[in-house]
């Protein structure tokens, strides 16, 4: 069973097409380890091992009469929970949400029902995606693989620890500032953000739509470059989705030889940085250049300011999304013993027992910045400070192909450590959140351990340029 939880998508795809193993065998696989292994971790916090097994059962027979196979066929997935599924729960680890079932499916759901994946469940997550820790979910608290005393990262901890747990072989994950790099880093997995755009939103319970994108966390970049082929493309559903935009790569990468890779002096000078951290990025650029790679020390002045940036122009989308979640129309209501209540007596109540701590805070942050006097002194100046952001990688990508950066500036830290300190949370974010204002693909891939925990790599690419993140990841993981 051990050698069924350890292949790659592309690896268990080799083994399904020639009948060397069966999908229900290796659904089995993982459902038998995951009964075990989550009582520990809680990655998930919805499971449907049942329709799992039915799923596979029809994919047997379809390989049975030789009907051509999907490389994500018969591959068991993770989905976090701010993805709909229709007849699931989709709660986005929300009291207000706790009893919601979806309507219908996410565009990227219809496009792996498609390719005949095989469903596990939904994974636990940061209320409406609102962390770094995975600890501010409404149900419990999920824990990394690598050492359950410390964080899986978040917000899309419960999908990296699934992974990492090897309790899905796969998970989808929604980055708006770095949860799906960030927990990738922490739990020692592949995590890609692809380019704004690249994957339709339609499904996925909005946070800040200007930011949001889905992608996956796999355990190789092979892996994730398979799932982002299945999920990625233009959608009628999502105006901000695009069939790809215009790639600005001057020469095709076929290996690090030759690549200019870029190095942003301010990535590693950042305070709060661990010293162990830094080495090991270090050492993993010095064996890029080894292999050929020019390094060139490029300087994005504005990184600064991203942070600041991210959580005035964050928190304004949020206020605005969740204004929908009103006790009426759909999930948590708080009415009298009689069925009855003034509106507002109802919206208030909804509102205060069903959003947790980290949402309120937020609501209210954005409330605040784009109400009358502050939004030219806050949000208006944050859009300029995006603006600089972007310029900068623009003039950056005129020297280079690619730029490596930390994902994060520290490992994972314990459970509890900052969970009372907003700040220090927010601060976690600095190395990934300027990929998000700009809208580039960027990825964490594993690039070495401090104290036995790993340490992310990010690769950060021109819009539209995800195969330079593919091509240049694979050679790195090769090294």
């Amino acid at each position: 069973m051990n050698d069924l939880l350890t292949l790659t998508i592309a690896s268990a795809h080799k083994k399904l097409a020639t009948k060397e193993i069966s999908a229900r065998e290796l659904t089995d696989a993982h459902i038998e380890h995951s009964i075990e292994k989550d009582k520990e971790v809680c990655a998930y916090v919805n499971t449907v091992f049942d329709e799992a097994r039915a799923q596979a059962d029809a994919i047997d027979e379809k390989i049975q009469f030789g009907d051509e196979l999907s490389a994500l066929a018969g591959i068991p997935v993770a989905i976090k929970d701010n993805i709909l599924i229709k007849g699931h729960k989709a709660t986005a680890a929300s009291k207000i949400l706790k009893d919601y079932s979806a309507p219908y499916d996410a565009t990227v759901i219809k496009k792996l029902k498609a390719h005949d994946a095989i469903f596990m469940g939904k994974t636990n997550m940061d209320e409406f995606a609102m962390g770094s820790s995975t600890e501010n979910s409404a149900f419990f608290p999920t824990k990394n693989p690598r050492d359950l005393s410390r964080v899986p990262g978040g917000s899309s901890g419960g999908s990296a620890a699934a992974v990492a747990s090897n309790q899905a072989m796969y998970a989808l994950g929604s980055d708006t500032g770095g949860s799906i790099r960030q927990p990738a880093a922490f739990c020692g997995v592949v995590g890609l953000k692809p380019t704004y755009g690249a994957v339709s939103r339609y499904g996925v319970m909005a946070m800040a739509s200007s930011l949001d994108q889905i992608g996956p966390l796999t355990k190789t970049v092979e892996d994730a470059e398979l799932v982002f082929r299945a999920i990625a493309g233009q959608d009628a559903y999502d105006a901000t989705s695009a069939v790809s935009g215009k790639a600005t790569a001057k020469k095709v990468l076929r290996s690090l030889t030759g690549a200019r890779i870029g190095v942003p002096k301010e990535y590693f000078s950042v305070e709060g940085m661990d010293a162990e951290v830094r080495t090991t990025v270090e050492q993993a650029i010095q064996k890029m250049e080894r292999v050929g790679a020019q390094i060139v020390e490029i300087s994005l002045p504005h990184t600064a300011h991203a942070v600041p940036a991210y959580y005035i122009i964050m928190p304004a989308e949020v206020s605005s999304n969740l204004a929908r979640y009103d006790g009426i129309k759909y999930g948590y209501s708080v009415y009298d013993a009689n069925g009855d209540g003034v509106l507002e007596e109802v919206y208030r109540r909804s509102r205060s027992e069903g959003f947790g701590k980290e949402v309120k805070r937020r609501i209210m942050l954005g409330t605040y910045v784009l109400s009358a006097g502050y939004y030219d002194a806050h949000y208006k100046k944050a859009q300029q400070i995006r603006t600089k952001i972007k310029d900068d990688f623009v003039r950056a990508f005129e020297k280079v192909d690619m730029i490596v950066t930390p994902t994060t500036p520290t490992t994972a830290f314990r459970i509890g450590e900052k969970k009372d300190d907003p700040l220090a949370m927010y601060l976690a974010d600095i190395f990934t959140v300027p990929a998000n204002l700009a809208g580039l693909p960027a990825m964490s891939l594993p690039c070495g351990e401090v104290n036995g925990l790993p340490v992310g790599l990010q690769y950060i690419a021109p819009w539209w340029e995800e195969d330079t993140l593919f091509t240049l990841g694979k050679a790195f993981e090769q090294l």
